[in-house]
């Protein structure tokens, strides 16, 4: 069962807050002050009175458990974690591989006694993309359909360029009688679509960009409960568990870095949840530090940091990428940090990290200060060598997922990744 006896929504803005559970199903966002306009909502979790935090993670317990998210109950708020109630295709536990080339040299600025480097930073891949429906929204989609499945929700629509899609058709179909709608642009890929009909969703194409079909979504929610990806909060708490996942396969520690595209962010923002839980708990000594990775095409957030810093912010048209540090503009972490939408994002590779104005990209840009992290942008060039690079080690992934290759190694030329850290 659940470590938590209670868990509400709250609203950073303007401070509402109520239980979850007494909640309106419909609503999605918070406009209960006048300064919310919208805002998303997050979590507060409480565990019973006088509980630890590390009874949250019991370890020897855990480890005997089945290889999946679920082996994390204790941390996830499913008030209950009954079968009748978890929605699940046995997601989790995917495999952490060092990279093939970590022993070859790789040419770093210094080492600590002032000469030039050239070891190897211990470097995996965690492969997300074999979870069930192949992208890491499969995480979110079952904790988030197995919340709505307790609260016992009938119907969901959601919006996606394809993976969410994917993700939230298939574990609404796994619930069996949750009927599910998908509104995707009408330029989504045809495999990706395919794959939504796959799962019997009702499927609703949208001319015009990604902004537009967030636009009919929100119509569509008005009626019908929004299973969002990027507004739920509880899809987040499923994305968490990679964190637990790779801390647990890294024999209970934390690694220096993550290297993680970044386009709504919420496999971002959850990686600093997970990472902030395990911290709390005592589980892990450290916090790493945490980079996103945006396309030149589109890369709001990075500019956002340039901005702060009194560049232009121009990232467009660059051959190599761009590296935005927290030490760069120390104001990103204050309240009044703001995000830069941009008007439109240019076509890119990445088509799953395209978010020209991020919903939570306040918090993101806070999670990079607070981590002592990165933004870095890379070229649709750059994310074509990289998914050479990884097809060269036997690794099939979408252009999105390839986006960290050439981030990672512009990181370890400038001296952000050292060569004695696991990343």
């Amino acid at each position: 069962m659940s470590g938590f006896a209670s868990v509400a929504y709250h609203c950073r803005e303007c401070g509402y807050t109520c239980d979850v559970q007494t909640h309106p199903v419909l609503v999605f966002r918070c406009h209960a002050g006048p300064q919310c306009n919208g805002a998303p909502f997050t979590l507060i979790k409480t565990q019973p009175h006088g509980a630890d935090k590390s009874a949250l993670f019991p370890i020897e317990l855990i480890r005997q458990r089945p290889a999946n998210l679920w082996r994390y109950r204790e941390a996830i708020p499913i008030m209950d974690a009954s079968d009748a109630t978890i929605v699940s295709l046995g997601e989790g536990m995917t495999p952490l591989v060092l990279d093939k080339a970590a022993s070859t040299p790789l040419p770093t600025p210094t080492d600590d006694d002032g000469e030039h480097g050239t070891a190897r930073p211990k470097h995996y891949y965690k492969l997300d993309h074999l979870m069930p429906t192949g992208s890491y929204k499969d995480r979110g989609a079952s904790v988030l359909v197995s919340k709505l499945n307790e609260l016992g929700v009938k119907a969901v629509v959601e919006d996606s360029s394809g993976n969410a899609g994917s993700a939230i058709a298939a574990y609404a179909a796994r619930a069996g009688q949750m009927e599910c709608t998908i509104l995707c642009p009408a330029s989504t890929s045809v495999g990706k679509l395919a794959q939504i009909q796959m799962y019997r969703a009702h499927l609703q194409l949208v001319n015009g960009t990604r902004a537009d079909t967030t636009t009919a979504v929100f119509g569509a929610a008005a009626n019908t409960v929004y299973a969002s990806h990027n507004w739920n909060p509880f899809f987040m708490e499923g994305g968490k568990t990679v964190a637990f996942e790779i801390v647990e396969q890294l024999g209970w520690q934390a690694p220096s870095h993550v290297v993680c595209p970044v386009g709504f962010g919420s496999i971002f923002l959850a990686l600093h949840l997970g990472f902030s839980e395990l911290l709390a708990a005592g589980v892990i000594a450290t916090m790493p530090r945490l980079h996103g990775v945006q396309s030149t095409s589109c890369a709001p957030l990075l500019t956002s940091i340039q901005l702060a810093n009194g560049n232009n912010g121009d990232t467009s048209g660059t051959t190599e990428p761009s590296v935005a540090q927290f030490s760069d503009a120390p104001a990103i972490a204050s309240e009044s940090c703001r995000v830069v939408p941009l008007d439109a994002a240019a076509p890119t590779l990445a088509e799953g990290i395209t978010a020209t104005n991020p919903m939570r990209g306040k918090d993101i840009l806070r999670v990079v200060a607070a981590t002592r992290g990165s933004l870095v942008s890379v070229t649709d060039a750059q994310i074509e060598a990289g998914l050479q690079a990884l097809g060269a080690q036997g690794l099939f992934v979408e252009p999105t997922s390839a986006v960290v290759v050439h981030a990672y190694r512009q990181l370890v030329s400038v001296g952000v990744i050292r060569s004695n850290e696991t990343v």
